[in-house]
């Protein structure tokens, strides 16, 4: 027994449940606070909660669930708003709250649950402390809040051709325009430079053997755009341990987490934390 009362032979267990979905509470905190820098804040504030009281992590959950609980616990009593960001970027996010006041806080986090990390509303329910159907009440909320937003103009960068017309019909389905299709760095950066998109959909690898972040960098030096990545290896840029991106999609992807991913990308409006 420990000094809590807690048996140390939780330990194991636990690390090893919370290293298997630590990469993707990072999205999830990334996505939902508007940078990497501020999300992983909040996850190491996570874990430090969890290794100082066992109790944190609630094992008559399954695992994924009883880290987000966790981690939901410590961003709501932080305000849920940024105030652990030493760096200034609670300013950014007020910002962004002027420019979606509908969007609670709440609200926000329980669509990001369900459409980012494909929780049910069953599974939201003790993440969030709330009845499951006050967590649908937050998800259609959110849902009706998100598509009242202004439509963007969306540049995609990817090298598939089934892939990019599937990213693209969703972006016109959610109400956005489509400025085109780049499948090369050097397109990319060209139909950046012409058009000037609200938002960029990128693929990490290109046909030509270019990859979408030389891209990404390219056009940030010109001009500041919210980028959104997509990868089938969402773990290689979620490890905390270097500048990497806030909004990731994984392949194959829904069209609710395309959805998620634009709708928070735009209320922060911001490429911080996409320098990978």
């Amino acid at each position: 027994m420990n000094d809590n009362g807690h048996s140390s032979d939780s330990t194991p267990s636990i690390h090893s449940a919370v290293a298997r979905h630590l990469p993707f509470l990072r999205r999830f905190a990334r996505a939902l606070t508007g940078s990497q820098q501020s999300g992983d804040a909040y996850t190491a504030a996570t874990l430090e909660a969890i290794i100082a009281d066992r109790g944190a992590f609630d094992t008559a959950l399954e695992p994924k669930v009883a880290l987000f609980k966790s981690f939901y616990a410590v961003w709501s009593s932080a305000g849920s708003v940024g105030e652990m960001n030493p760096d200034g970027l609670l300013d950014r996010e007020a910002a962004a709250q002027l420019r979606m006041a509908g969007l609670t806080p709440r609200t926000r986090a329980a669509f990001l649950l369900g459409a980012l990390e494909d929780f049910s509303a069953a599974e939201i329910a003790p993440v969030m402390s709330v009845s499951e159907e006050e967590a649908a009440l937050l998800q259609d909320t959110a849902l009706g809040e998100i598509e009242k937003q202004s439509a963007a103009r969306v540049l995609i960068i990817e090298d598939e051709p089934i892939i990019a017309m599937d990213i693209e019909s969703i972006v016109l389905e959610l109400g956005h325009f489509s400025l085109g299709v780049a499948d090369t760095r050097e397109i990319a950066v060209r139909l950046a430079d012409e058009k000037r998109p609200d938002l960029i959909l990128s693929d990490i690898q290109l046909a030509d053997g270019s990859s979408g972040v030389d891209a990404a960098h390219d056009i940030l030096a010109k001009f500041d755009v919210p980028i959104i990545f997509i990868t089938a290896f969402p773990e290689r840029l979620l490890t905390g341990e270097r500048p990497e991106p806030t909004f990731l999609i994984t392949k194959p992807f829904k069209r609710a987490a395309v959805q998620a991913a634009i709708s928070q990308a735009l209320f922060f409006g911001t490429s911080a934390g996409i320098q990978v």
